[in-house]
């Protein structure tokens, strides 16, 4: 005889687990929607890549003004709007009014017959005439003002589409920041809780990635800012033409580990020997001197704010080898795929001592 139910009580159901198939074909589809995803965010990682680091560096200051404010969401617009005044737009401005004399100096030192030649185009303009800050007037800075706004326009027209890109770029990345600096914590949480790594080995990665953003921005950025500052005001005092242009190389210069910013302004003191102004030139090398011990005096500093645990040669190498392979992106990326495989072969060792020859 069957045994008779007690009223009011419910037998659980047996549990049917999925089959295989529809498991394995869940996996092909959420990957496949993944990777689909991936696709339609890459050609704007730059700026989204680039707002996360900005939002962690200015999370401090948001989270000081957010309580003098009592509302998070003005101190992370205040902050936004003063990072566009601030940063964004006098870069691009910049980028848009160096290009064309940029192209200029590159086809004046490409045309040189000689060395010498060479040397001596980085000391003369093509009229002859150099920048005298002695004589500086009201109406040399207009000229000056007018010149570089020209050049700006006609770039702009030039390169109407590479325009368009970087202020689509700009616009993704202002939101992007105004939303990392008001909700990057919650988006942090929910990686953590749906990403398929384990919490320390998510950690580790995403304090990796942190890292990165931090040392490049401060440690490497700004040092390499201070010192097209210092040489750019050299260039300005020792009437060197396009003075913007070479601050602007000697900054990217100062990346290179070693010999750095003298790469530029060793050549123009040169330049400005051969041209027969030896006061200049003499000038120009003390001031060199100067942007070399800002480097070894300034770097340490930043590096409390932003350290990147990378040798100064394998960051160079990155650098290089991200640009190669990826184009001027991969001045970032490059580093941060380095970096972050650095921190993933560690935690591998740790998991897996047996796997790896012992010290």
């Amino acid at each position: 005889m069957s045994q008779a139910r007690p009223a009011g009580v419910d037998i659980p159901k047996p549990h049917r687990e999925q089959p295989q198939g529809s498991s394995t074909a869940l996996r092909w589809v959420v990957g496949g929607v993944c990777f689909g995803a991936l696709v339609v965010i890459m050609p704007f990682w730059v700026p989204l890549v680039v707002a996360a680091w900005a939002a962690s560096l200015a999370k401090p200051i948001h989270h000081s003004l957010a309580k003098r404010l009592h509302r998070r969401k003005w101190a992370a617009a205040l902050i936004t709007v003063l990072l566009v005044l601030a940063f964004v737009t006098p870069i691009v401005v910049a980028v848009l009014s160096l290009a064309g004399s940029a192209v200029q100096l590159g086809r004046q030192l490409m045309n040189a017959q000689s060395g010498q030649e060479a040397l001596r185009s980085l000391a003369a303009n093509g009229s002859g005439e150099a920048f005298d800050p002695r004589h500086l007037s009201l109406q040399q800075l207009a000229d000056f003002a007018r010149a570089h706004g020209a050049s700006a326009l006609g770039m702009a027209k030039t390169f109407f589409g590479a325009a368009t890109v970087t202020v689509v770029g700009v616009v993704v990345f202002v939101s992007t920041f105004y939303k990392f600096l008001l909700d990057g914590q919650r988006l942090h949480e929910w990686l953590l809780v749906h990403s398929p790594l384990e919490r320390g080995h998510f950690h580790r990665l995403s304090s990796a990635f942190t890292e990165v953003g931090n040392g490049l921005m401060v440690g490497v950025g700004l040092t390499a800012l201070l010192q097209g500052a210092v040489a750019t005001i050299g260039y300005l005092v020792c009437g060197v033409p396009q003075p913007l242009v070479l601050g602007l190389v000697t900054v990217f210069a100062s990346l290179i580990p070693s010999v750095g910013s003298g790469l530029v302004w060793a050549p123009v003191t040169a330049g400005l020997w051969l041209s027969g102004r030896p006061g200049a030139a003499v000038a120009l090398l003390v001031i060199g001197c100067v942007v070399s011990v800002v480097d070894n005096a300034i770097r340490p500093l930043l590096a409390q704010y932003g350290d990147l645990r990378m040798n100064g040669l394998l960051l160079f190498i990155a650098m290089l080898g991200g640009i190669a392979v990826f184009g001027p992106s991969g001045l970032l990326l490059g580093p941060l795929l380095v970096r972050v495989a650095i921190e993933g072969l560690a935690m591998l060792r740790e998991a897996q001592p047996a796997s790896f020859p012992s010290s």
